[in-house]
């Protein structure tokens, strides 16, 4: 078989464009969330109040990380916690006003992002990438569900 690159170059796409999506926030003045945080709030942004274990899937952070950058968004004051009405055992994780208030500044960070990442490529190229690496995402899950 042919020596891929794949995993790697996805790797160094994620440190490079979590370092530059760092650099942009700053520059919107969000300076109390990294790239990292702003994948949890971002989850939450498409759906808030969610339990850990639904964050834990949905931002594909294990339960001791995502944890410990909760605890920091909460003192930071992006979350809070509170117990689930139906079950006590389940912390039910929502945004602040605050969290809120900067989803379009996100938003505009992360459509410069996706400017960034696609330029110079047509639709059907941005296409066939997104295809592909939901295919490769899918694999992953289907192989980590198995190990399980």
């Amino acid at each position: 078989m042919k020596n891929r690159e794949g995993g790697f170059l996805i790797s160094k796409v994620k440190q490079i464009s979590g370092r530059i999506f760092d650099k942009k926030l700053k520059s919107y003045d969000i300076t109390d969330l990294n790239s990292a945080q702003g994948r949890i709030i971002f989850v939450l942004w498409k759906k808030n109040n969610q339990s850990i274990s639904d964050l834990a899937t949905n931002t594909a952070l294990s339960k001791t990380t995502l944890s410990s950058m909760l605890n920091r968004l909460e003192q930071a004051g992006h979350i809070n916690r509170a117990f689930d009405k139906n079950d006590k055992r389940k912390t039910i994780i929502s945004l602040t006003e605050k969290s809120k208030l900067l989803k379009r500044k996100y938003e505009d960070v992360s459509n410069e992002m996706i400017d960034l990442f696609y330029e110079g490529l047509s639709d059907k190229q941005i296409d066939e990438f997104e295809h592909a690496l939901k295919h490769i995402l899918n694999n992953l899950i289907s192989f980590e569900g198995k190990q399980k």
